[in-house]
């Protein structure tokens, strides 16, 4: 069964050559590597040629990190989908051990897996691995955004052209606005417990790094449009209410150190939805919680606040 292994590039010319090699390296022996250069001006396009006629590929103006999966999408012959940002790798075995499982689960459409985190240097892969903890529900893992990068899955290819593929104007959180529509799709989601994908920990300009109040926003909408799909199926359980109310706590409390007003606008909708939510832990540590329930949100991030200062100025002396 034919694999296609899907490389977009865009000015990674410092790590597209081992994006490729690791594709090729892959002891799958049905595969093929395609890779879209997005307007690359680092020279990326120059190291994409020289593995010739190994892969395929194609250049075009930058049009955007989704435009160029889609296009992916569309050369991709496989029956199956390896996507793999250039400034990732595989390990050899990654797609032989995940199509093995899919052998084993002929309705599965999206194979998820933990992911290895690697240095933004040259370093070799940390011993952290990216875990995904149980419940293995996808909803639930969606709503804490525990859902794997974009290399980690396996994907088949007929369940993104059911759902459009990706959104091309999506700024950020990608794959998890994807991720939702597949599950709003009935998708069948399965978790594979081997780790075999690594996946760059943020370097450089990305909206993600630069605009943390657009990211917070694009998950609190992504959070809603699950709820509302949720609710109307009548499929919001209390374990899924609960991740995603935690979910909207901890963007909240990011949200605090910037802007005061829209944090408590969070909790206050947190309260409308479930009004005897308790934030857990790590995120709200016992006393924070003690605090949270009595006085509320804004007194317990006040505490919260005179704490770090204190420690800081502890610190300094």
């Amino acid at each position: 069964m034919l694999v296609s292994i899907l490389i977009p590039c865009f000015n990674a010319k410092r790590w597209v050559a081992q994006a490729i090699s690791s594709a090729l390296e892959q002891t799958w022996p049905d595969k093929e590597v395609v890779v879209v250069d997005d307007g690359s001006q680092d020279g990326s396009l120059n190291v994409i040629k020289s593995f010739g006629n190994r892969i395929r590929w194609e250049t075009g103006p930058n049009c955007g990190g989704n435009v160029a999966r889609n296009r992916l999408l569309e050369l991709a012959k496989g029956e199956w989908l390896q996507y793999l940002d250039a400034d990732d790798y595989l390990l050899p075995l990654k797609i032989e051990r995940q199509m093995g499982f899919v052998r084993g689960h002929a309705t599965c459409d999206v194979v998820y897996s933990p992911v290895l985190l690697v240095n933004g240097s040259e370093g070799a892969a940390s011993d952290e691995v990216r875990a995904i903890p149980e419940p293995h529900d996808p909803w639930i893992l969606l709503a804490r955004w525990r859902l794997p990068q974009t290399g980690g899955p396996l994907w088949r290819r007929e369940a993104l052209i059911n759902v459009n593929g990706w959104k091309p104007d999506q700024p950020c959180c990608q794959e998890h606005e994807l991720y939702l529509r597949l599950l709003q799709a009935d998708a069948q989601f399965c978790y594979f417990d081997e780790c075999h994908a690594a996946y760059r920990l943020s370097h450089g300009d990305t909206v993600s790094s630069r605009n943390r109040t657009e990211v917070y926003r694009q998950r609190l909408e992504i959070k809603e449009k699950m709820e509302q799909f949720l609710r109307t199926r009548g499929e919001l359980t209390p374990g899924r209410l609960q991740a995603l109310n935690q979910a909207r706590f901890e963007i909240a409390r990011m949200t605090w150190l910037r802007d005061r007003t829209s944090a408590l606008k969070i909790v206050d909708r947190i309260k409308q939805r479930q009004p005897e939510f308790l934030p857990e832990p790590p995120a709200a540590p016992g006393s924070y919680r003690l605090i949270y329930r009595i006085f509320g949100f804004g007194t317990a991030e006040r505490i919260a606040a005179c704490k770090r200062h204190l420690v800081e100025a502890r610190a300094s002396c």
